[in-house]
């Protein structure tokens, strides 16, 4: 019996012979579905989104561009010099870029990051000059920087220009307004898997900014493993445009322990939430995501996000306490402290009929009330500016 069992063991060296012996097979068909005429992209589509993805920076270069169906002639074209002066994104991209050293990989020579830096520039300001439609937001150089490291100047220049004007084009408007209906989808998609968590966190009023860094960047500023970042990238580019959202609300449904053991207050919670482990199960995570896309396609959330679009009074709470450059539970608590201070002070000088603690309590209550109804009434026209101005926070520290 012990022989037979031991017989049956999966010991380490076999589950590796076994992934190699699948790698290989994946490279064949990946060269395959690359070889025939016309292109399989369907194939190589089920090859980013499998296991492993497409396992290599020099397979990538080969299929990113068939997946955004970037043609052949348009990646060898060499892209323009932008003149830098007077144009009105330089400053802002230069700022951003100067901030992405951690992007690079690490050991990685002063001079050869320097001339990678610039060419991220040159990229951005290239494909803004193309699309004069296309407005530039805090973040968008970390989705470029991945295409660069992996592609080179000249094939990131292109396919980030398609991406620009597909996948990422909601959130190149001159308002945040599509981005933030993005977001909306978050919360409709985590209440049909787990009401429970979904109820805990409305009951916090965390919102959804938490989420924005990893939406408007693909991840790519808040994960610090770069083959992670390229495995979502190979997942994003074979999907659906919305599939980042949905990995999104699997990260915060598989955290659900944590979500509801922390305290239910919008300060612990976003806190909690917007630190990102870093060591998440990604294949897992990746056919649990897709699996979600399946069970609950956009169509079907549509009406559920509209809803949530009228949420003004949490969006707005979202904003103000990304806009702190402190920590957010202090914030809040000092907040607090302020308010109930004065009222209490208010109390001690009324001339009431009921006790003093009563009293106490029931404008601590009243001035919660007050604040959620200005907060709602000021929204109309609040929040649209705030949702405007957001993306020029320091909201990526």
């Amino acid at each position: 019996m012990n022989k037979s069992r031991s017989a049956g063991a999966s010991s380490p060296a076999n589950g590796r012979q076994d992934w190699d012996s699948r790698r290989k097979r994946k490279v064949a068909d990946i060269t395959q579905a690359l070889r025939v005429s016309p292109v399989d992209v369907s194939a190589l589509r089920r090859m980013a989104i499998s296991e492993g993805g497409l396992l290599t920076d020099e397979i990538r270069c080969q299929v990113w561009p068939r997946l955004l169906n970037v043609p052949p002639h348009v990646l060898e074209q060499e892209p323009e010099k932008v003149e830098r002066e007077n144009n009105k994104d330089y400053n802002q991209v230069l700022l951003d870029v100067q901030r992405s050293l951690r992007r690079f990989p690490p050991g990685m020579p002063d001079e050869q990051r320097e001339g990678l830096q610039e060419e991220l520039i040159d990229i951005i300001l290239v494909v803004l000059k193309r699309n004069p439609q296309l407005h530039y937001y805090q973040g968008y150089h970390d989705i470029v920087v991945t295409f660069l490291l992996v592609l080179g100047e000249r094939i990131a220049t292109a396919l980030v220009e398609k991406l620009s004007t597909h996948h990422l084009r909601d959130f190149m408007d001159p308002t945040m307004d599509n981005t933030k209906h993005i977001l909306n989808y978050l919360m409709p998609i985590i209440e049909r898997v787990n009401p429970e968590v979904h109820d805990f966190m409305q009951q916090a009023e965390v919102g959804t900014v938490f989420a924005l860094s990893w939406l408007i960047t693909w991840f790519g500023h808040v994960l610090s493993d770069f083959r992670h970042v390229v495995r979502l990238y190979d997942f994003f580019l074979a999907c659906h445009p919305l599939m980042p959202i949905y990995f999104a609300a699997v990260i915060v449904l598989y955290r659900e322990e944590e979500v509801l053991e922390c305290e239910c207050d919008m300060a612990m919670v976003h806190h909690l939430l917007s630190q990102i482990p870093q060591d998440l199960p990604y294949e897992t995570l990746i056919s649990r995501a897709g699996d979600l896309f399946v069970q609950f396609p956009p169509s079907e959330m549509a009406r559920e996000v509209a809803s949530h679009d009228s949420m003004a009074a949490s969006t707005f709470k979202d904003f103000d306490l990304a806009s702190t450059q402190q920590r957010p539970d202090s914030v809040l608590r000092r907040r607090r402290k302020q308010k109930q201070a004065a009222l209490e002070r208010s109390a001690a000088n009324a001339v009431v009929t009921v006790n003093r603690p009563s009293v106490s309590r029931r404008f601590v209550r009243l001035a919660v009330m007050g604040l959620t109804v200005a907060l709602g009434a000021a929204a109309l026209a609040v929040v649209n500016s705030a949702l405007e101005w957001a993306p020029k926070l320091d909201l990526f520290p």
